[in-house]
């Protein structure tokens, strides 16, 4: 299928598509006319690409973890993607604590100024 047609089923921008290729995560043929030309397999490819990179991982992890997945998303013990995802589950908890903190802080913040003032202000 072309470009248009994968971008069509996966609800995926062309530009993001062809993103995708820089970044090593695509690897569409070519037509003898320069066009990409994509199997079967890209769409679950790029459903599995997009549902990675909203589980935060970064392209790098997702360009070594891809070769381990399955049509259904499991990832196989290839060597090296345990410790990589482990690695980003820290990160992403250590975001987290980081981003409760800020929250609480604004909280803190905002019932301080309302009890300061006397008027609750608006969200």
């Amino acid at each position: 299928m072309l470009i248009g047609e994968l971008a069509g089923r996966t609800g995926t921008s062309e530009r993001l598509l062809r993103h995708y290729e820089r970044a090593g995560l695509l690897q569409p043929g070519r037509l003898p006319n320069g066009y990409r030309s994509y199997d079967e397999g890209a769409e679950a490819a790029v459903r599995r690409i997009r549902a990675l990179l909203a589980a935060g991982l970064p392209t790098r992890i997702i360009r070594q973890v891809l070769p381990c997945t399955t049509d259904g998303a499991t990832v196989l013990p290839c060597p090296g993607i345990l410790d990589a995802l482990r690695t980003q589950l820290r990160t992403l908890d250590q975001r987290s604590a980081e981003i409760a903190t800020a929250r609480e802080l604004l909280q803190q913040t905002i019932t301080t100024a309302e009890t300061a003032s006397g008027v609750p202000m608006s969200s």
